[in-house]
């Protein structure tokens, strides 16, 4: 819990600053916290607490730009409010996860970014890294560092918004993100598929994802999951969600039907419902209350079935088959050397052990080599990424 370890609030850069260094000169090391909500994944194992809450400020948003500058503490729900007040959308279409994980904290755009965490519309607009522009930072060594800018064409050299992104806090804090936000869909229409074993339902997601129909997000529940609060349907339910305007989502959503039509009974749901779906597909709300380990397994797309197959348990498809959830109390080194062997990789977000499997060979050498860069005295997050 939080309340077991000294905490220290930073409400300024400066702040965070001094904490790295005072942390580094004295020996000591720092758990760094947003609003707590991904603490389980990963056994942190510092002396005190870095806290960023405080550190919650907007710095600027220009909507016409389509960038957003913000401070890391930025509860997610809030920014998600306030761009979609300007008709405008965070496109990786983050998860918070709380209560999944069972957290009571609320998700802030710092600790979404550095985990590097995205939803349903991955598959069409990429990752949380790839609509981070630019960033300032404070790195293991107590030196401030800035990263990027405000414009999308401004890398030379190394891109380090792509190394921060996804590296869990263990290279160094960041104090201010700057983010690409884009236009939100002006209507959009989920198209379900019902019955579909696994493997036919990765066949029906390849095509869609392959059609000219611009699918945004495909996924597939099986029998366990679609039966799960809060869809609580009564059999396998496959789903493509089509965004756009009006006219065209339609046009699309009926060509689609059509190059589907050997995949049975199909319908739709309407604009509403299909944000209430995706939701849930987003927050992984049918397992969010089953008290088994929960993985987040990355694979080819064309793999994902096999990922579910290949292990006991239960499963939810997402990315059109290249991220399974699994529900599982099968033995962590067997689902990572299944994970291995289709050409991807696991990672244990709920239950007891490791979550992170170390990197081995010249990938592990090269993270090495640049962990020692940003934060040669481990200072940062030791043990979150094993």
């Amino acid at each position: 819990m939080l309340e077991t370890k000294e905490i220290l609030r930073a409400k300024t850069a400066e702040d965070v600053q001094a904490a790295i260094a005072e942390a580094g000169a004295a020996g000591r090391t720092l758990e760094v916290v947003g609003g707590g909500t991904k603490r389980r994944i990963g056994e942190v194992r510092a002396d005190t607490v870095l806290s960023l809450e405080k550190l919650d400020r907007v710095v600027d948003y220009a909507p016409e730009e389509l960038v957003l500058t913000v401070q890391p503490g930025v509860r997610l729900a809030d920014l998600e409010e306030l761009v979609a007040a300007h008709g405008q959308m965070l496109p990786f279409e983050p998860p918070g996860l709380a209560k999944t994980l069972g957290s009571k904290g609320r998700a802030t755009i710092g600790g979404t970014v550095a985990a590097n965490l995205s939803g349903p519309r991955r598959i069409r607009a990429g990752a949380a890294r790839d609509h981070l522009l630019g960033f300032s930072g404070v790195t293991g060594r107590g030196e401030v560092f800035k990263a990027g800018g405000k414009v999308v064409k401004n890398v030379t050299g190394y891109d380090l918004s792509k190394v921060m992104a996804g590296s869990w806090g263990t290279l160094a804090v960041m104090t201010e993100l700057t983010l690409k936000v884009l236009p939100a869909a002006r209507t959009e229409l989920t198209l379900l598929f019902f019955g579909l074993e696994d493997r036919k339902a990765n066949e029906a997601m390849t095509i869609a994802m392959g059609s000219p129909a611009e699918v945004s997000a495909a996924a597939h529940l099986p029998n366990f999951a679609a039966r799960c609060a809060p869809l609580k349907a009564e059999m396998a339910v496959t789903a493509l969600r089509l965004e756009g305007f009006p006219a065209s989502v339609q046009a699309r959503a009926e060509a689609l039907v059509g190059r589907l039509t050997g995949f049975g009974r199909v319908e739709a749901l309407d604009a509403r419902h299909s944000r209430e779906f995706w939701a849930d597909v987003r927050e992984v709300a049918a397992f969010a209350d089953d008290p088994r380990p929960l993985w987040r397994i990355s694979v080819p797309p064309a793999a994902g079935w096999k990922a579910g197959h290949a292990l006991s348990g239960d499963v939810l498809y997402d990315w059109a088959g290249g991220l399974v959830w699994l529900l599982s109390e099968e033995d962590p080194a067997q689902v990572r050397t299944a994970a291995r062997a289709l050409g991807g990789h696991a990672a244990l977000y709920r239950g007891e052990g490791v979550a992170f499997a170390p990197l081995e060979g010249p990938l592990g050498a090269l993270s090495g080599r640049v962990k020692a860069a940003f934060d040669p005295l481990g200072v940062l997050n030791p043990g979150r990424l094993g």
